[in-house]
């Protein structure tokens, strides 16, 4: 059974400009942006954006600087209001908060990890951690208990005295991670939360993250530029230009089946040998009959270590199971035409 989407962004249009609403119907009409800035003197945003965030999954909104995709996380807590459409979590639509309601949501509902940390620079890491918690009402002493329980997690034990310009980037870092999870909210937004971190520390970060969610399964929405960064993260991928979705879905499946250009443009320099999974090119096992497998492999397995497994011998097959259960089996031939970037408009060879 399908399960009902944790956030839900329903025809969103953002347009910013001195009268939105007025220029609204033409941008509804079909105007573009270059012609709505040109002719009308306003920005279109965002454009007629709809996108399912499952619970308890990895939500990676990509693009290049302008894309909108930060102006789109930011609607999600209402930081920025919408011209037009719906932002519903938990079926609820944020945008008939009063101020209220709404700051009650912020505090409980939905934390935010910030690309430039945001640390109270007078305060210690363990207030900094335990700053959501007090904020909405707690008693100190309850609230840096939970602090210092996600300080120990992310590995900052020891650290709890510190002031942030005490602590290198990516620890900094580890704090604003802290300090969302210490507010026990059940939604995570990650604006470009690595971006800002040397090429090793970010990738720490990102493992992190996934250990963590393993455990705690968050809902989590995470905005980046980069395309290994999504693929590594995201459950579902929505990749955005000019305001726009131009695909959206499982990352494995925008990777083989790009539907558009500018799609084939971003996945072309991508090692897909060490993103794509086995799960992504096996066949089922009901269609294995007669088959020698020269070894076993996991369904999560990249296509790399096929290739080390196999020698690149093309002639093998491996079963693939997981946790005694038989998956499916990968034919290495049709590893080898994964590995060959399917053009854009093409069905895709391999399923």
């Amino acid at each position: 059974m399908t399960q009902d989407p944790k956030v839900s962004i329903k025809g969103l249009y953002k347009i910013f400009g001195p009268d939105p609403q007025s220029v609204l119907p033409l941008v509804l009409n079909g105007m573009g942006k270059t012609e709505l800035l040109e002719d009308h003197g306003h920005v279109l945003g965002l454009q007629d954006i709809n996108v399912d965030m499952q619970p308890g999954e990895i939500t990676v909104i990509m693009g290049l600087s302008g894309s909108g995709k930060s102006t789109l996380i930011r609607h999600l807590n209402r930081l920025i209001d919408p011209t037009a459409g719906e932002v519903l979590v938990d079926g609820e639509d944020v945008l008939q908060y009063d101020e209220t309601r709404l700051r009650r949501f912020r505090q409980e509902q939905m934390s935010m990890v910030f690309q430039k940390f945001a640390l109270l620079p007078h305060r210690t890491v363990l207030q900094n951690a335990a700053m959501a918690r007090i904020t909405r009402g707690e008693d100190e002493a309850p609230a840096q208990v939970e602090g210092q329980k996600w300080l120990e997690r992310v590995g900052l034990t020891g650290y709890e005295g510190h002031y942030p310009h005490q602590l290198s980037g990516g620890m900094q870092q580890r704090v604003g991670i802290a300090r969302a999870l210490a507010s026990d909210s059940p939604v995570m937004l990650m604006d470009e939360a690595f971006s800002a971190l040397d090429p090793l520390i970010r990738t720490d970060m990102q493992d992190l993250l996934l250990e963590l969610q393993k455990e705690l399964h968050k809902t989590i929405v995470f905005i980046t530029h980069d395309l290994d960064e999504a693929l590594k993260l995201a459950d579902h991928l929505v990749i955005l230009k000019d305001g726009y979705v131009v695909q959206q879905g499982e990352p494995q499946q925008i990777l083989l089946n790009p539907n558009d250009p500018y799609i084939e443009d971003f996945v072309s320099d991508i090692n897909r040998a060490r993103v794509l999974r086995v799960r992504s090119v096996m066949h089922p096992m009901a269609e294995a009959n007669g088959i020698s497998f020269a070894g076993e492999v996991e369904p999560d397995d990249n296509l790399e270590k096929l290739i080390s497994m196999s020698e690149g011998d093309t002639t093998k097959c491996y079963k693939v199971s997981k946790d005694g259960q038989d998956m499916g089996f990968l034919d290495m031939k049709e590893l080898v035409r994964a590995l060959v970037p399917a053009q854009p408009g093409s069905t895709g060879a391999v399923r």
